[in-house]
């Protein structure tokens, strides 16, 4: 069922020529623009000859280029008004279209008119490709490069016999994209939480999302819609519609994605209009603050939100649709404002259809215990459990992303869950379940393979208390993953208020009104399992230590954590003295016979 690790390689090892190839460019930059700002010429130039060469394409019995035929289409339909377009596309094959008379070909022969020229050109594409390039700000780039005498190198680069960027598929762009936006981030020093995710996690993300998954289906396939509420270039859309076409090549799917960063969102909406989809289903804004999909449901969640990131500037809207309650999509609770990624939990959470819609999401360490009982963050982790919509928390290895090496976690929500796994959660630790890179990509040093996936799957899709294995291909390494079956009721306690009396010079209680006064320096609190009864557990474990002590029941308050990390945790067996002792004696002996070497026999040796 796992996408082929060969697949895989081959993709990546594509993606690198191609990047390199696009990364030479980049040096026509240097001086005029910074390292980091690189990216503001690459990544619109490669969005533009994409474009260009898809145009320069036949169609299917056509002995004339697609810009050919939209340019004889044009002259026949360009008096017809706003419904020229539709003609033009319709020429193109492609939802989008270019009416000026000029190629790269034409561009690169006039050098002493480029400006001019490549205006002229960029101001014949359909108005979704020039809303692109608007948004990612790539007019005034163009003044700048020709300011700097640069316009015409730039265009000779990407006019290079390899550049023809019609050839590359979807992935292939993806994964392209995904690398040369990393090399910007990296020489920006980009924060943790701005972190890109690998294919590897990407595909294992869609594994976990189809097992155990109820399909609406009727006699023409698997109907589904799939959203990315921070989708970047809009790969893990690509995996997931790729996944599912895997599963039924008919499959109806649907994507939709909203994205903060115009480049990003530019890349995500070009391939989407190069490949037919919907680029009204791209909507650019702020995710928590600029909900683009209210009211939306879909089958489908799928999303790696930044971490670590404040949400102080989204705070305002954010705060004012918590009020709301449960007209809002924050009414559990909020976490501090120097992490928002829970915010992004719970966005994804109220877009997922009542009783049969499902989440994937990436958070960090602190979503599973950060925040005290009744705080916001438990009271979201309460949210979850109790409406038992967690099925699954998957431990990644550390070093899996490009920019960041702290321990991520994906959680698995499932709104069918209460029917299928009701009042349980199934935790998993795959941080040892990976193949360490022959070359690491930033701080990403291991790869989630075809063989680790496999494994982790089956232990979701099993749902128990196991240890699975597997060899890699190397057919020498053997790595493992362990899952438990938790009761849901066993990550939730009571936090109870342990007062003890004040007492006088003669040590006797003091009373007021006949009720013992509490001497609040004595205050303590303790965590009672939910499973357990709060009167027992005070008079087993607390009574016998705080004689006359009582519980101010009026202060209790219920909280939710998951200590993954103790629930996995297996003793090792300490090492003997006398094993210790015989080891460094050895060691002593083995100093000494150095020494010995060093200096000769002549030498002294203190015993």
């Amino acid at each position: 069922m796992s996408v082929s690790e060969d697949k895989i390689n081959e993709v990546t090892r594509r993606a690198q020529e191609n990047a390199n190839l696009i990364w030479n460019a980049a040096n026509s930059l240097f001086g005029a623009y910074k390292p980091h700002e690189y990216g503001l010429v690459i990544l619109p130039m490669c969005v533009i000859k994409r474009f260009h060469d898809c145009l320069e394409t036949k169609k299917e019995g056509s002995s004339k280029t697609r810009h050919e035929e939209v340019l004889e289409a044009y002259k026949q339909y360009s008096n017809f008004g706003p419904m020229a377009a539709d003609f033009l596309k319709e020429a193109a094959g492609y939802q989008f279209y270019n009416t000026s008379k000029y190629t790269f070909d034409l561009l690169a022969a006039d050098a002493e008119n480029i400006a001019d020229n490549f205006m002229d050109f960029l101001n014949g594409f359909s108005d979704n490709v020039k809303d692109i390039l608007s948004r990612m700000g790539f007019y005034g780039q163009v003044e700048r490069m020709k300011e700097a005498k640069l316009l015409y190198q730039i265009i000779l680069d990407f006019n290079a016999k390899d550049m023809n960027m019609s050839k590359y598929s979807s992935v292939d762009m993806g994964y392209i994209f995904e690398n040369l936006v990393q090399r910007f981030s990296e020489s920006y020093d980009e924060e943790a939480g701005a972190h890109f995710t690998s294919r590897d996690i990407i595909y294992l993300m869609c594994d976990l999302l189809v097992t155990n998954y109820k399909f609406d289906m009727d006699e023409s396939g698997i109907h589904c819609t799939v959203y990315d509420m921070t989708m970047g270039t809009s790969q893990m859309l690509t995996c997931m519609e790729e996944r599912l076409h895997q599963l039924d090549e008919k499959a109806n799917v649907t994507t939709f994605g909203q994205e903060i960063n115009p480049f990003t969102m530019g890349i995500a909406v070009a391939d989407t209009i190069i490949h037919g989809g919907d680029p009204d289903n791209m909507k650019f804004g702020d995710t928590l603050s600029d909900d683009q999909f209210s009211g939306f449901k879909f089958d489908f969640c799928i999303s790696n939100p930044p971490f670590g990131i404040d949400w102080k500037r989204e705070a305002p809207v954010v705060e004012m649709e918590y009020k709301k309650g449960e007209a809002g999509r924050f009414a559990p609770g909020l976490p501090s404002k120097s992490d928002g990624q829970m915010l992004f939990m719970l966005n994804g959470i109220s877009k997922l259809k009542d009783g049969s819609g499902k989440m994937a999401i990436i958070q960090n360490g602190s979503s599973l215990f950060t925040g005290d009982a009744e705080s916001g963050p438990s009271n979201i982790r309460r949210y979850l459990i109790e409406n038992d919509w967690l099925d699954a928390i998957v431990q990644l290895p550390k070093e899996s992303f490009y920019n960041t090496g702290i321990a991520t976690y994906i959680w698995i929500i499932d709104k069918e869950k209460p029917v299928r796994n009701p009042g349980k959660v199934l935790l998993i630790d795959a941080s040892q379940c990976y193949e360490t890179r022959r070359k690491p990509i930033g701080n990403k040093k291991d790869d989630i393979t075809a063989e680790c996936r496999d494994i982790i799957v089956q232990a979701y899709g099993e749902y128990r208390d196991g240890k699975y294995s597997a060899v890699l291909s190397d057919g020498r390494t053997n790595v493992i993953c362990k899952s438990k079956v938790l009761n849901s009721l066993s990550l939730g306690y009571s936090k109870i208020t342990v007062e003890s009396p004040q007492l006088d010079e003669h040590e006797n209680i003091i009373y007021k009104k006949n009720r013992p006064v509490a001497d609040t320096s004595l205050r303590d609190y303790e965590n009672v399992p939910l499973d357990e009864d709060i009167d027992e557990y005070f008079v087993k474990e607390v009574l016998p230590y705080r004689k006359n002590a009582w519980i101010d029941k009026a202060k209790t308050k219920v909280g939710y954590e998951i200590p993954f990390t103790h629930l996995f945790y297996e003793y090792e067996e300490l090492e003997s003295a006398d094993k210790i002792a015989s080891r460094i004696k050895r060691q002593e002996q083995s100093i000494k016979e150095k020494l010995r070497s060093l200096f000769g026999d002549g030498g002294e040796v203190d015993e």
